[in-house]
């Protein structure tokens, strides 16, 4: 027999069997950099009377502009991309070696579910996969492609992963089939709206929504240049944003980041409060911005969110960067009836854990909660700022008022507001006792936080 004329046989039904997803990896990647891995395993699968080439999955490295990647893609056109036992192990064994060498890890998902007939034997394949991804979880970062459909309990990956990416009219992530979902909630709507990025907006589950993969690529690229190399020379030290000081809104805020370095993460979900990756002057942060014109108040969603990108900081060790402006707690009964303060609990411990800079900087209010959380000096941060004209206090205006005058029946409770105001949350009254390290004028941010992270480097 001729073994190389075999092969040649093999590798070509092998690359057939694989075509559609072997050309989304080859866009994602450096031309002719991946190098496959497992690629002749074959497993029988006995309900469909058919062999799953490549168990269903092509898996391997590849370079990414010379940054070393592991890639693991599911193969749809694979037995509707099922998963099987086998499946679950050659992706395992895939993420053993990134785990060993320190690589991270691109998932490029497209199944439908398990493969029938498979029993108990592939819930232990998933079971040894989500263990694994779950235990490289803040050592090697993670990225995962819906790249297609993806339902079932390998949707749990989309979970674990640091960075999501759902493609337009072609993502579609939910634990059961769409269809299963929209039959026992008692509608009838299209797959999309269930687990579409609109039907996923309050999940936290789409870190990014793109329009194809080029950009799925330059996002990885634009993280992994943040992670890899902490400090660049931006030149940026003498930078002054003279548009804060006629108005400190967000779009002003956003400013203080390298130009073309920030990334927000996750903006479909609660977007009152915006999660970024940046660099300020060179440094490599994770920043919180709240958004909102009269403050943002804290939910159960929003803090989730907050706690999520707060370990993800502690985990790769990145400055943590807070500017704030909120009010505490929304003072509603179904925030009130909710895990709010649950999370922010945990919130407190994960700041407590990231042993890089804490700096925050109140730009706008810093109420109650709001404070004690995200700008007092006795919850660890390194450097406290406030704006001049930032308000600090222990209730916001009108009813702090209200509650501090309320002897004063017959008074204007307008009027009483501006006093309130006027005499309790200028930030002068915190940097008296020594919470607040300066209070500054808005246009000169960026000079402060960059010579504070420079003074912080590790």
């Amino acid at each position: 027999m001729d073994k190389l004329r075999l092969l040649q046989t093999r590798k070509k039904k092998i690359l057939e069997a694989g075509k559609g997803v072997r050309e989304d990896i080859s866009r994602l990647i450096d031309e002719d950099s991946f190098v496959e891995l497992s690629a002749f395993s074959f497993s029988k699968n006995d309900f469909y009377g058919e062999e799953a080439e490549g168990e269903g999955v092509v898996t391997g490295f590849a370079t990414l502009e010379g940054y070393p990647f592991y890639i693991v893609a599911q193969n749809g056109a694979c037995l509707s991309g099922g998963v099987s036992k086998a499946n679950c192990e050659k992706i395992a064994k895939c993420l053993n070696q990134a785990e060993k060498t320190s690589t991270p890890v691109i998932y490029m998902l497209s199944s439908l579910g398990v493969q029938i007939g498979e029993g108990v034997n592939v819930l232990e394949g998933i079971a040894t996969l989500i263990l694994k991804a779950s235990q490289m979880k803040g050592t090697v970062p993670q990225y995962l492609i819906v790249n297609g459909e993806v339902y079932g309990q390998i949707a749990v990956l989309a979970g674990i992963c640091d960075f999501t990416f759902f493609i337009d009219k072609k993502s579609i992530l939910a634990a059961n089939s769409p269809l299963v979902i929209s039959a026992q909630s008692g509608v009838n709507i299209p797959k999309a709206e269930v687990g579409g990025v609109s039907g996923l907006d309050r999940a936290n589950l789409v870190s990014f929504s793109v329009k194809d993969i080029s950009e799925v690529k330059t996002k990885i690229l634009k993280i992994n240049n943040i992670l890899s190399s902490a400090v660049l020379d931006s030149g940026e030290l003498n930078s002054a944003i003279p548009a804060l000081d006629k108005k400190c809104d967000t779009k002003a805020i956003l400013s203080i980041f390298d130009k073309d370095s920030m990334l927000e993460i996750g903006g479909v979900c609660s977007p009152e409060v915006k999660c970024v990756l940046a660099r300020i002057g060179g440094i490599s942060v994770a920043a919180v911005v709240f958004d909102g014109e009269d403050g943002v108040k804290l939910t159960a969603q929003n803090v989730r969110k907050l706690k999520d990108f707060a370990e993800f900081a502690c985990c790769y060790s990145l400055p943590y960067v807070t500017l704030v402006n909120t009010l505490g707690i929304s003072p509603d009964l179904s925030v009130n009836n909710s895990l709010v303060i649950k999370e922010l609990g945990e919130y407190v411990s994960i700041l407590d854990c990231i042993d890089a800079a804490k700096i925050s900087v109140v730009y706008g209010k810093a109420i109650g909660l709001g404070y004690t959380i995200f700008a007092a000096k006795s919850m660890g941060y390194d450097y406290t700022y406030a704006f001049a004209n930032s308000k600090i206090a222990l209730f916001d205006s009108l009813q702090g008022a209200e509650i501090e005058f309320a002897e004063e029946k017959k008074a204007d409770k307008a009027k009483l507001a501006d006093r309130y105001a006027d005499e309790n949350s200028d930030p002068v009254n915190a940097a008296k006792g020594g919470y607040i390290d300066n209070i500054i004028q808005p246009s000169f941010v960026k000079q402060y936080l960059i010579a504070s992270l420079q003074m912080l480097l590790k």
